[in-house]
This record gives C-alpha cells, structure tokens and sequence, in this order.
C-alpha cells in the first residue's frame, strides 16, 4: 500500500520514529502521537515533509487516557486528513520476576501497552475507509514467553489477540489489520531495559536475535506494502515464531535448558 496520510503513536523515539522518518522521505502526511515529541524531532519531521510536500502535526497525549487520544485523532483527521495508516507503535516494559513486581507496575504495562493499543484503535477506526490499514505492534514477546517478563508478556499476547479480532471485525469493511512481532530491536527502551533485566531474560533472548532499528523498520514497512497479518522481522524471530507454532514442546524445552544452565551459574 502507498499510504498518503499515516498516524503513529510512540513517533517521538524508537521504532515509532524511524517508521515516521521512512514515510515521511516517501512523501506521506503524518500526524505523531506520544506523551512529549522533542523539539529536534518536530524540526525534522517539518523539514521533512516540507522537502516533500506532505504536512505534520503534532499531539502530546497518554495512550491510557480514552476521550484524549480520541480528541487528538480527531484533531489530527481536522489538520491533515483521514489515516489511511494507522501505527500504534508506543510501548513500555518493566523487566522483574513477577514476584517483584507491583500492581501498580503490572497495570501500567497493560495499561499503556493493551488498553492504549485498544483506545487508539477505537479512536483511528471511525474515520478510516475501505483500503486502509491498522497496525498493532506487539512483539516477538506476545507469541513468546521470557523470564522476567509477566507484565509485558500479557500486555502483548493480549495485543495480538486484539489485533486478530480485530481484522475479522475490519475486513467486512474493506479495512486491513496487521500485528508486527519484532524481537529485540536496538532502541532507547530496550538500551534502558538491560540496565536491570534479570540475565536469564536476556541469554533467552539471544535465541531469538537482536535488530537494529533500521533494520526493523525495513521489514516492518515491506510487511505493510505487502498487507500481511503478522509481520515478524529478523530470521531468527521468525525461526522462534515457527518453533512455538509447530513444535511448543521443543522450544520449551530448549528455554527450560537455558534457565536451569543460567541458575546453576550462578551458584
């Protein structure tokens, strides 16, 4: 699909931001969501999309607040026009046994990372047509499951749910739905992340690979040119996808290995 307007929320950082980058050097109009989008990065994205002749706007809201973001999708379709692309790329994760972790850290995972992913979709919907596209990202993590990871493991098993109900809701109305499942991607989340992961959560990862954002981006983008469903980057990430798919025994039991190597380590 060549999308001509897109809405992308977490556009500030990460892999919100280069996907924003990559559409706006191909000419499309762009509306950003995030809880603050730095000055350097307004600059950019309106150098940008004047270079191109396309048009930006910019909207600092929380994903968990419902009536906001659905004022700035509102406000966004009165700036720069209905979303024929739709991303909801904003996330955040807490890595603790699930022991160490509180309610209020709990919720807030799925707060931001479930229900933003339904308020934003709930927002978008409305004013998107027959041809155009809503997109989840979850994570390698929502087919997987990791050590340390309970808050964000449910937060995106529950956004791949959603997105699959979601494109049997959508297709009647010729609107298309995909969920991207990256691994662990190299971005200020996950460079913060590994400051206090637990070190079995980070040897499982290695299974799986590790991408750069640009690298990311690149699959991610040719998967919504092709309007895929599942979009999965990273040969090793679809390699794991494949194994909890058709052999979940074999891959639990490659995992158990690791942990039981990784705790007799440490005694």
């Amino acid at each position: 699909m060549a999308a001509k307007c897109a809405f992308i929320t977490g556009g500030g950082s990460g892999i919100g931001l280069r996907l924003a980058q990559k559409l706006l050097e191909r000419g499309t109009s762009l509306a950003i969501f995030d809880l603050a989008v730095p000055g350097a990065v307004r600059q950019e994205f309106e150098k940008l999309a004047e270079g191109r002749g396309a048009r930006c706007s910019f909207h600092e809201v929380d994903l968990r607040d419902a009536p906001g973001i659905g004022s700035a999708v509102a406000d966004a379709v009165a700036v720069i026009g209905a979303p024929d692309l739709a991303i909801n790329s904003a996330g955040v994760q807490i890595s603790k046994p699930f022991e160490a972790l509180t309610a209020d850290e709990f919720e807030r995972v799925v707060g931001v990372n479930l229900v933003g992913s339904r308020n934003f979709a709930a927002a978008v919907l409305p004013h998107m047509a027959a041809g155009s596209r809503l997109a989840l990202v979850a994570s390698l993590a929502g087919i997987v499951a990791n050590y340390g990871y309970a808050a964000y493991n449910a937060s995106k098993f529950g956004v791949v749910g959603l997105a699959g109900a979601l494109r049997l809701e959508q297709a009647p109305r010729g609107i298309g739905v995909s969920v991207i499942c990256p691994p662990e991607v190299e971005t200020p989340m996950v460079t913060a992340e590994r400051a206090t992961s637990d070190p079995i959560s980070l040897k499982l990862k290695e299974f799986s690979g590790t991408l750069s954002v640009e690298d990311a981006c690149s699959e991610i983008l040719a998967g919504l040119d092709a309007e895929r469903w599942m979009i999965v980057p990273g040969r090793r990430a679809r390699l794991t996808r494949r194994l909890a798919q058709f052999f979940p025994g074999l891959l639990n039991a490659v995992s158990d290995r690791m942990i039981r190597q990784a705790l007799k380590a440490r005694t």
